[in-house]
């Protein structure tokens, strides 16, 4: 295998592996989008109507 040929060899793995890191990147962001959007479809547990101290954070020491 000559020097060209590694080279290009090379360079075609670095190109793959970019593909590979951008599309993940790009899944990742639509299936936060589909998260997102599926969670303001569904609604979360409202707090409106509770009293004051309910539905905060509990600490406890035994």
């Amino acid at each position: 295998m000559d020097t060209m040929n590694m080279v290009t060899s090379i360079l075609s793995m670095q190109q793959g592996n970019l593909q590979g890191e951008i599309a993940t990147r790009v899944t990742k962001q639509n299936l936060d989008a589909e998260k997102f959007a599926v969670q303001t479809l569904l609604g979360g547990p409202s707090t409106a109507n509770l009293a004051a101290g309910v539905g905060g954070n509990l600490n406890a020491v035994a």
